[in-house]
């Protein structure tokens, strides 16, 4: 009777490791490129604006570059907070002017360093389910996020669909609460990887039909009942790995 009780325990643990969110994204983010992302120069162009990160012993440097009617444009994100500079000069801002710049600073940078921001500190973590898209075996993985800490758009949700041979987000989906709201799904293309991170392309879908859930947005890929928004796309990518401070 012992030895039962002992072999359901280790098959019972077995299966919550497998299926643990933690180790899941975990080894995702090892498998995109690990604990290069935290010292490392990253550049890359997105849509006409030049943008870097510069993390390094915890410390961050988020920045983006455009040019508009005003001139010469630079946005600089850090530990310490945002300003933005113009023509070289450091412009008197608002602080909801800064803090919507910051978001959206940090809104590309996030995407584009995925998935490893999905260990930060706000972030929770829900196993769903397993699945099949295409012939491969994925895990799902709900990610919310807590209001302290989880910035202005703390209320989204996403899913990412995590192939479970590779450890490699292939899908990921969110919903969002800005501009009235709504869902897009992504599926990663060109994937590349430049001195040992992974960096890749997305084609953006979103649904007709707004009122679906989130949970209904795999069928309705599968289905090809899904109209393609856009491409998302890094130009330009270049990667110095640093020492730690």
């Amino acid at each position: 009777m012992k030895y039962i009780i002992l072999v359901f325990s280790v098959i019972l643990l077995g299966s919550c490791g497998k299926n643990n969110p933690q180790t899941i994204v975990d080894s995702s983010i090892d498998a995109h490129g690990g604990r290069l992302f935290e010292n490392v120069h990253i550049e890359f162009d997105f849509r006409n604006r030049h943008y870097t990160s510069h993390r390094q012993g915890g410390i961050f440097t988020y920045t983006r570059e455009f040019k508009d009617s005003t001139g010469n444009v630079r946005d600089v994100f850090t530990n310490d907070g945002f300003y933005r500079e113009i023509n070289g000069q450091r412009a008197k801002i608002t602080d909801e002017r800064a803090k919507a710049f910051s978001n959206s600073v940090n809104s590309v940078i996030y995407f584009a360093l995925l998935p490893y921001g999905l260990n930060d500190r706000a972030v929770q973590k829900e196993y769903v389910h397993q699945t099949e898209i295409n012939g491969k075996r994925y895990h799902v993985i709900r990610i919310t996020f807590e209001k302290e800490g989880g910035g202005k758009d703390y209320e989204d949700v996403f899913l990412y669909w995590i192939d479970q041979d590779s450890k490699k987000v292939d899908y990921l989906a969110y919903t969002y609460e800005t501009d009235g709201g709504g869902i897009r799904f992504r599926e990663a293309k060109n994937r590349r990887s430049i001195k040992g991170i992974l960096f890749q392309d997305y084609i953006n879908f979103e649904p007709a039909d707004s009122t679906v859930s989130l949970d209904e947005i795999e069928n309705l890929y599968k289905n090809g009942k899904l109209q393609k928004l856009s491409d998302i796309v890094l130009e330009n990518v270049s990667v110095q790995v640093l020492s730690k401070n």
